[in-house]
């Protein structure tokens, strides 16, 4: 069982590296000697703030959201663990462990299936995985291995996933979200079986297209800058670090206008894979993508610590991907 440790990958060597601007932001040595762009006393300020309200805006039940609340709990959960807040434990560990209950309950009672479909069932898993690596909790455990099986019996024959728990056709979105959350799994101990890995590996790849390095949401369409994102992060996830994909992608996505900084109908999905994907390709990636969304979002931020609302799950987003530095969530550690 991964207990409260790191977990380490092996070092991505990239073969082509863009030069790094001269003025960068300071840096800060954690023990490993890995330097990270530092958090700015504005981004952790805005974190808190993010933190508060989503503190003050959880139901009763422990729940978040209206329309996708087992996503938006499961997202919840994890913004208040990117930052080192975990259940049972002060200030915030009573209403993580009704977070917690929300979706074993949830999971208990559709017999391992969470939510209104298979991204917020992924979402949930993700987010159980990550609190099993910090909880010696035995129902935990029973029903996160559930939520595993799930997904499990639902890839497609093409190695993919859909909308709902059952393997008919595919697409990169869906596909992606059930990788990551296996990957932390798997991390966590549950048996994830090789075979399950090797053909979602054959699903993404069959969404790259060669000729831009760019991801599509299903094979044949043109590339776009949410997939993209979510296809390298993938198969880094996926151990696929030196494929010539994970390169390509990396350099598709540096390669977009600024503008994608700034908005789009798929802000926080596109960059909540984005701003990993760059993490864990190395420091001359990261050190120049996590300062610009950074900026980005505490522009962002409304006066009540929130986000924008678009989908009731924004704030959440938001926190998670300013929070990459503190690094104590192990999906998030290279």
């Amino acid at each position: 069982m991964r207990l409260n440790t790191r977990y380490r990958v092996a070092a991505y060597v990239m073969t082509a590296v863009m030069a790094i601007p001269p003025v960068l932001p300071m840096l800060a040595q954690d023990a490993d000697g890995v330097s990270v762009a530092e958090l700015t006393p504005q981004a952790e300020k805005a974190i808190k703030a993010g933190l508060e309200h989503l503190a003050r805006t959880q139901k009763e039940d422990g729940s978040w959201g209206t329309n996708f609340r087992v996503a938006g709990t499961a997202l919840g959960l994890m913004a208040f663990m990117v930052k080192g807040h975990f259940p049972d434990r002060p200030p915030y560990g009573e209403k993580l462990t009704k977070a917690v209950k929300f979706l074993l309950d949830a999971c208990e009672t559709g017999h391992g299936y969470m939510g209104q479909s298979m991204y917020e069932h992924a979402l949930a898993t993700l987010a159980l995985s990550e609190a099993w690596g910090m909880s010696h909790d035995q129902r935990l455990q029973k029903q996160l291995k559930e939520a595993v099986r799930v997904i499990l019996a639902s890839q497609n024959p093409a190695g993919g996933w859909r909308y709902a728990p059952t393997p008919t056709d595919a697409d990169l979105s869906v596909t992606v979200m059930q990788t990551v959350a296996l990957a932390s799994a798997k991390e966590a101990g549950i048996v994830v079986p090789d075979t399950t890995i090797q053909r979602a590996v054959t699903y993404v790849l069959s969404c790259n297209d060669k000729a831009t390095g760019g991801f599509s949401y299903t094979a044949g369409q043109a590339p776009s800058f949410p997939m993209t994102a979510a296809g390298t992060m993938s198969l880094m996830m996926l151990g696929q670090r030196e494929n010539q994909a994970v390169a390509k992608g990396l350099l598709w996505l540096r390669g977009q206008p600024e503008g994608v900084f700034e908005g789009g109908g798929f802000y926080y999905y596109q960059h909540y894979y984005a701003a990993q994907a760059m993490y864990q390709a190395g420091d001359a990636y990261y050190r120049q993508w996590y300062p610009r969304i950074r900026d980005s979002l505490l522009k962002k931020q409304q006066a009540d610590g929130s986000w924008p609302v678009q989908n009731g799950v924004e704030t959440q987003f938001a926190i998670l991907i300013l929070g990459i530095p503190y690094r104590f969530l192990p999906i998030y550690q290279r």
